[in-house]
């Protein structure tokens, strides 16, 4: 009997193209399906066009004047599993590490270049450009790091890419080779299929000894069924051709039944066999490989000959209805497999409308840029754990992502870029306010000189920042001629002491009063008399210079102490509601999740921003004056309460990430 699966060739891409039914137009095959009266002949037209087992094809049993129809959806059904099947293969061949491996496996495929799979092949090629070219960019970023252009940039020769297109060249032509000789081979077969038809014409209208004429018959026979592929436009027709004569022999063989009633019992115990194949069939776990045992079956059932008149309709019946079963749980399967790559393509299109809304407009330090750029880094983590999106809009999904991917970390360049030019103008401008205030710290014109000072630090804060190696000594040098100046001052203006010595006193019983707040006062009405002995302290004058510094620390600290403490329960509360409402959000679905992580990213964003001025700005301010110590206290507070807030945002932050990764 015929195997049309020919697992011994190569090319399979070529062989699966030969496994598809192809159907021909009614007015080609009219004359042979219309010159046998026997059922059995739409049976094998049926079997013929559906090799792929539709359901819709197997019910055209009936109406082999509708072949056109049956090919339409069998082709629907092949090309839904081929896209499936191209996933699993591309997760089964998943990229090498290194070039030198990818290399070594395909000279292993070079070997045996008729047997390798075109989807493994595509997939090396794949992986290796693709770290063929993270290196040529890893290469440019150095270039241009090391003060080079872009434009000046030349990557260097790869002998790794040249030996890799030699090889794949190899393989191509092989194939290529390969695949001319096979199209030759199909030529061959249709002139010897053609002269067997011939031949069995010749026995039909010149009948001659009858067990002559028959042993001829299964000659030809089993030639017709060691003759492997066609090409697949004749295919049809031949077999249409092929089973007229058959049949028109057997019915002109009346004069010796014994032969034509052997063969339709061996016939029929075979179709019986594969009829009780085919219903088994439909206990098999895995429906994929049930469809792939069902095409083998339905090759059998039809390179077996006809049975007596009165089974055909039966026993083609029986078949049908077991086919029918197993092509419904195949379409069902596949159908899953949409909806679940749907599923991904709809998870995955939530991440790329995240990367491309972000406001770049909000991205102005390098902070921002690095606290975006982790979040750009989950991301594509959290890309990999999604499956497959439908093959049609699989690379399209992917490249819109990449393409969001690069943008960012394009115009994270640029700004660095500018950023490090900026930083640089900023130290020259610092510098020359250092040699200002140095020029100034031993002038002993109080009120002149501290005035001028004073307009100095207010000029440096306007200055934005400088390198980190620089950051620390420029701003040492200039706080210290400052410093260096009020402190003279202060010694210079000693009769105030008096008045500091009481001072100090009332800032004292501050400091008791404030540590005198226990948790057994109310919240509200410890928060009320903290503001109260806060302002009271801005009211009070400058203390002691020596004892200046001790001071302070034990006032900040009590300050901070009191405002954790309240900072803690107050946020307590307000994520307890937040856990409390993150149910209505998943209700709304994932990208509603991403929305409001990517909300509270931005105020997390605003807060560091907002944290990192005020940290800036108590830097300049001293105890020079009553203002000065106001201006300190209220910043601290505001510090204080800035952090309590951020850290209750990055909180929610981690609740919404623990929900992805359990929707996940």
């Amino acid at each position: 009997m015929m195997d049309s699966h020919e697992t011994n060739l190569p090319l399979e891409g070529e062989l699966e193209k030969e496994k598809k039914a192809v159907e021909i137009p009614e007015s080609e095959a009219k004359e042979a399906v219309e010159a046998t009266d026997a059922p059995e002949a739409p049976a094998m037209e049926a079997a013929d066009a559906a090799e792929t087992v539709a359901v819709e094809a197997i019910e055209s049993e009936e109406a082999p004047q509708e072949p056109e129809a049956e090919a339409e959806v069998v082709d629907e059904v092949a090309t839904v599993e081929e896209a499936v099947d191209e996933n699993q293969e591309e997760e089964e061949t998943a990229p090498k590490s290194t070039k030198e491996s990818i290399l070594s496996r395909l000279k292993e495929l070079a070997q045996n270049a008729e047997a390798a799979s075109k989807q493994e092949l595509d997939s090396l090629k794949q992986t290796f450009y693709k770290l063929h070219n993270a290196k040529l960019e890893a290469d440019k970023k150095q270039f241009i790091e090391n003060g080079g252009t872009e434009e000046e940039f030349m990557p260097k020769s790869d002998e790794l890419e040249s030996e890799f297109k030699s090889i794949m060249g190899d393989i191509k032509a092989k194939r290529g080779q390969l695949a001319a000789d096979l199209e030759k081979q199909k030529e061959e077969n249709l002139t010897i299929k053609l002269s067997i038809i011939d031949k069995l014409k010749e026995l039909v209208e010149s009948p001659e000894d009858t067990n002559k004429s028959y042993n001829e018959f299964k000659k030809l026979q089993q030639q017709w069924n060691d003759i492997k592929l066609i090409p697949q436009a004749r295919a049809n027709e031949l077999w249409k051709s092929y089973q007229h004569y058959v049949e028109k022999f057997y019915d002109i063989l009346k004069l010796n039944n014994e032969f034509r009633d052997y063969d339709f019992k061996k016939n029929l115990e075979i179709k019986l066999r594969l009829c009780e194949s085919a219903e088994k069939l439909a206990e098999e776990t895995d429906v994929v490989s049930a469809f792939h045992q069902l095409q083998k079956l339905h090759q059998e059932f039809r390179d077996t000959g006809p049975v007596t008149k009165e089974l055909r309709d039966e026993i083609w019946n029986r078949f049908k209805a077991a086919s029918t079963v197993v092509n419904r749980r195949h379409q069902q399967h596949f159908e899953e497999l949409k909806e679940v790559e749907q599923l991904n393509l709809d998870q995955k299109s939530v991440i790329c409308e995240i990367v491309e809304g972000i406001d770049y407009n909000n991205l102005k330090t390098f902070a921002a840029w690095e606290e975006q750029t982790q979040e750009i880094i989950a991301l594509q983590a959290k890309w990999k754990t999604i499956g497959f999106a439908p093959q049609k809009m699989n690379v399209k999904i992917f490249e819109r992502f990449r393409k969001a991917c690069d943008e960012f970390f394009k115009k994270k360049g640029d700004f660095f870029k500018s950023l490090k030019e900026g930083m640089n103008e900023n130290l020259e401008k610092k510098k020359a306010l250092c040699e200002k205030a140095e020029a100034l710290k031993d002038s002993t014109d109080w009120k002149e000189t501290a005035d001028l000072l004073t307009k100095l630090q207010k000029e440096w804060k306007t200055i934005g920042p400088v390198q980190k190696k620089y950051s620390d000594a420029v701003w040492q040098r200039f706080i210290g001629a400052c410093d260096y100046f009020f402190e003279q001052k202060n010694k210079a203006t000693s009769s105030q002491r008096s008045v500091e010595v009481d001072n100090l006193k009332k800032k004292k019983s501050i400091i008791e009063q404030l540590v005198a707040i226990d948790d057994s006062m109310e919240t509200e009405e410890a928060e009320q008399l903290v503001r109260e002995l806060m302002k009271e302290w801005g009211t009070i004058g400058h203390v002691p210079f020596k004892e200046k510094d001790k001071i302070y620390k034990q006032y900040h600290t009590a300050i901070d102490q009191l405002f954790e403490r309240f900072n803690i329960s107050v946020s307590k509360k307000k994520l307890s509601n937040f856990k409390s409402s993150i149910g209505d959000i998943e209700r709304d679905g994932p990208q509603a999740l991403y929305k409001e992580r990517d909300r509270l990213a931005r105020t997390r964003e605003n807060m560091k921003n907002e944290l990192s001025t005020y940290e800036n700005n108590i830097g300049f301010l001293t105890a020079s004056s009553k203002k000065g110590n106001s201006l300190l206290t209220e910043i601290n507070r505001k510090v204080e309460k800035l952090k309590g807030d951020l850290e209750l945002v990055e909180q929610k932050i981690k609740v919404i990430d623990e929900s992805i990764r359990a929707e996940s």
